[in-house]
């Protein structure tokens, strides 16, 4: 089982990064700014995963704190990118 887990973790790289370059196109391309938000949370999603798999590969605990903030960050930044589409303005008075 050992010997499959850095061809696996390679692989689900291969796959993560081939849907980073798709989700790149979609967020450059976008016809709409609804496109774009989730071009932009497939984008971070796909780098945490892509984060995790490095974490696997090396055995370090770093690069899971590393995918947590990038999580929480683009969770934040998706939620505020959705309320100005909403309302037009982030932070209300």
């Amino acid at each position: 089982m050992n010997a499959i887990l850095p061809w696996a973790v390679h692989f689900a790289l291969g796959c993560f990064s081939l849907a980073m370059v798709f989700a790149l196109i979609r967020l450059l391309r976008g016809p709409a700014a609804q496109d774009r938000i989730l071009a932009f949370d497939t984008l971070y999603i796909n780098g945490m995963l892509t984060i995790l798999m490095l974490g696997i590969g090396t055995g370090s605990a770093v690069y899971f704190d590393i995918a947590l903030l990038i999580a929480l960050f683009g969770f934040v930044g998706s939620s505020a990118l959705a309320k100005f589409l909403l309302r037009g303005e982030v932070i209300e008075p």
